[in-house]
């Protein structure tokens, strides 16, 4: 092994000023904040130089943001507790700032467990009770069928904790009636149309795409299994949070961002300006779809208006440990979360922070959000295998 002079190498040309920000999203119609911040330069008005970047994984993004890489980027809710304990083999201290959306997901099924869901009493009928969908394994067991595979977008997800929630409380014990598998969600629609899954929890715009694609139902959305629930977070890593200031004012520009985002008269615009910044490969419509409050659930038929399917408020913006503490109880209860852990939430759900922001957004005065219901913890799960309390 011969050892190289490298003082002979050329020297590569250097960006005098890197941005002050770096941050990251998932391909994901609830990035909208991000992405309209950085449009309509709310970022800039508050002094700040940001880059805003696809990651092509929920693990992908969380790598970026844990070691650096990126500064902040919209998270899964139960994301931080996930790395603050260390799970999946990454630890990191991301702190909240924000909750940048409410809802927005949907569980979809497709191939031929959406056959036979269709060909029970009320299968058809939106959203879907669990119970139907019961009936539906039970039989298909009884005939040898094999259990479906249902995908999540990540281990750490709202997704996942809201559909195991939805699925035991039609007496289905997710980790036996059912094959749950994680993908990205941009890959989602794919997989369904190629046998791959039977199924899926996803963010819009995939739900839909799979509509328009001809290859999957929406059953229904996750509003529906927990009104209002916290969905993305804007979470920063511990070296930005050296920097305050800067942190709070990014996180003012998005509430800016998600003022404009409330008004019904943005809506067009909003709307191409996400599928302009990330999904020249879906068509407008299906992206629109969403953050107009609508939802198309099956084939042939007009989208359904649903209300708050994305909910973008400024005054629902406040970080609630509330909601911090539901999803750690979940983590605990299907056995991701050690007892131990967690126990720092108040510490990395910064209201303080957010305060500071909300003044500095000029949106308002914000600081009046209602204490949100959150589901019971643990609806009795009768499992079609076993009985589990």
């Amino acid at each position: 092994v011969l050892m190289s002079d490298l003082s002979a190498l050329p020297t590569p040309g250097l960006s005098s000023r890197l941005p002050d920000l770096r941050l990251g999203f998932v391909r994901l119609t609830d990035a909208a904040p991000l992405l309209v911040a950085q449009a309509r330069g709310m970022f800039a008005r508050a002094g700040l130089r940001v880059s805003v970047d696809p990651a092509a994984s929920w693990s992908a993004l969380r790598d970026r943001l844990a070691f650096g890489a990126w500064d902040a980027a919209p998270v899964l809710a139960p994301m931080p507790l996930a790395a603050a304990a260390g799970l999946g083999g990454v630890q990191a201290s991301l702190s909240v700032t924000a909750t940048l959306g409410r809802n927005g997901n949907g569980v979809v099924f497709g191939g031929g467990l959406l056959a036979d869901i269709m060909a029970e009493p009320e299968g058809a009928a939106f959203p879907l009770d669990a119970a139907v969908l019961a009936r539906v394994l039970a039989a298909r067991r009884a005939g040898g069928a094999a259990i479906p595979t249902i995908a999540v977008v990540f281990p750490f997800s709202s997704h996942n904790y809201l559909l195991r929630h939805w699925l035991a409380r039609g007496g289905i014990d997710p980790d036996r009636d059912v094959r749950l598998v994680v993908l990205p969600p941009p890959a989602l629609p794919a997989a369904l149309a190629a046998g791959e899954i039977d199924g899926f929890c996803s963010g819009e715009p995939w739900g839909s795409r799979a509509v328009e694609l001809r290859v999957g139902r929406i059953a229904l959305a996750s509003l529906h299994i927990w009104p209002n629930h916290p969905e993305k977070l804007l979470a920063f890593n511990a070296t930005a949070l050296r920097d305050e200031a800067r942190v709070v004012a990014a996180t003012a520009a998005v509430i800016e961002a998600m003022g404009f985002l409330a008004q019904p008269e943005n809506q067009a615009e909003a709307a191409h300006i996400v599928h302009d910044a990330a999904f020249a490969d879906v068509p407008y419509e299906v992206v629109a779809l969403a953050l107009s409050g609508r939802l198309a659930v099956a084939q042939d038929s007009a989208p359904l208006a649903l209300p708050g399917m994305i909910l973008h408020q400024p005054g629902l913006s406040r970080p609630d440990p509330a909601h911090a503490r539901w999803f750690a109880g979940q983590m605990r209860r299907w056995g991701h979360l050690p007892r131990e852990a967690a126990d720092d939430i108040d510490s990395l759900w910064r209201a303080d922070l957010w305060r500071r922001a909300a003044i500095q957004s000029g949106v308002g005065p914000l600081d009046d959000q209602p204490a949100d219901a959150v589901p019971d913890h643990t609806p009795a799960l009768v499992s079609n295998w076993s009985a589990t309390a």
